[in-house]
């Protein structure tokens, strides 16, 4: 289920970027607007690297100073988050709650905590197509795209084995997390993305910041609408009826995309989807392309992928366990010869 994409994080010095970001098929651009319509408010636009992307701070401040701050306050949360939830560095909670796969519960941090909840609660809703635990097959996934080889049938038979969300035990009392089997390991990336641009708008809106827009690989969250306009202007794909993109005004929400028209792998002739289904081990077929708009970022990343993976009783599920969630999903088929 997650993106076996994956780049080590390492921060880059700040830039301010173009007027207009393109990103994982969302367009968005940012209306020119002067200051007398904006009651003196200035757009700034910020990017750093983390959690493998490049995140894109947007917002709407009175002055240069106020906007550095601000962001640099909410990239360092995002930094922060990331050396907590990251499979990559070796002192993070996560690789330490895998090092003691196996053994006794580990105490974690509620931040930590909440998001292997959240994730768990998607995952009993899709009866495990949505599964954190996924990262031994993951790690084989990667290693297949750099490689141009099928993972090796006996070792994907063994990460399987070690996949499974019911083996994740989570006791909110004591605020612990266990993997009862040795060897698990947990891949996030499928929804802590997203839980870190919501802590940051977070933090740009304790430095009174209330028009922002934050984007890392392919999710966004928006809170007020930039002066003068009715919301974010974002194109959405596969958003008009016959699949069609549309240009959508967003304020306060969400909005994430998953799928495989950009990401995949050709091996022996046939395209392989960098969505990976954690009950068969095997990257998707099928070519999927999602994008789910939600009231906040953990819910609209996890569900973008789930939404990738489930039937369509499955998408009719998920619509009826979160209210309000809004899906498009645009199906085509991908195996085919690379010959044409």
């Amino acid at each position: 289920m997650m993106d076996w994409n994956g780049t080590k994080a390492f921060q880059l010095v700040r830039r301010l970027l173009p007027m207009v970001m393109m990103t994982s098929g969302f367009a968005i651009g940012f209306a020119q607007t002067s200051n007398s319509q904006t009651n003196k408010l200035s757009r700034f636009t910020f990017t750093e690297y983390h959690m493998g992307n490049d995140t894109r701070i947007v917002v709407y401040a009175p002055d240069q100073k106020t906007a550095e701050d601000a962001c640099s306050d909410a990239f360092n949360r995002v930094a922060d988050l990331d050396s907590m939830m990251s499979d990559y560095r070796t002192n993070s909670e996560l690789t330490h709650l895998c090092e003691q796969s196996g053994g006794a519960p580990m105490k974690i941090s509620p931040e930590f905590f909440f998001v292997l909840q959240r994730a768990q609660e998607v995952s009993k809703l899709t009866d495990g197509l949505f599964d954190v635990t996924v990262s031994p097959v993951v790690r084989l996934w990667r290693k297949a795209r750099k490689t141009g080889k099928l993972p090796d049938p006996v070792a994907l038979d063994a990460a399987r084995k070690l996949v499974g969300y019911r083996n994740l035990v989570l006791d909110e009392k004591a605020v612990t997390a266990r993997l009862t089997k040795k060897g698990m390991q947990i891949d996030l990336g499928a929804i802590a993305k997203g839980y870190a641009d919501d802590e940051a708008q977070k933090v740009l809106k304790r430095h009174g910041i209330t028009s922002a827009l934050i984007e890392m690989g392919g999710d966004i969250v928006v809170t007020d609408a930039p002066p003068g306009e009715k919301g974010w202007k974002i194109l959405v794909p596969n958003a008009e009826e016959g699949q069609g993109p549309a240009e959508m005004e967003l304020s306060n929400c969400a909005i994430s995309s998953s799928g495989d028209t950009e990401q995949f792998v050709l091996i022996g002739g046939e395209k392989y989807s960098h969505v990976i289904n954690p009950k068969t081990g095997v990257a998707l077929h099928q070519g999927v392309q999602a994008t789910v708009i939600a009231k906040d970022g953990i819910t609209s990343d996890s569900l973008s992928t789930a939404v990738t993976l489930v039937s369509k009783k499955g998408r009719a599920r998920i619509s009826k366990a979160y209210p309000g969630v809004k899906q498009y999903v645009r199906i085509l088929p991908i195996n085919t010869r690379a010959s044409g």
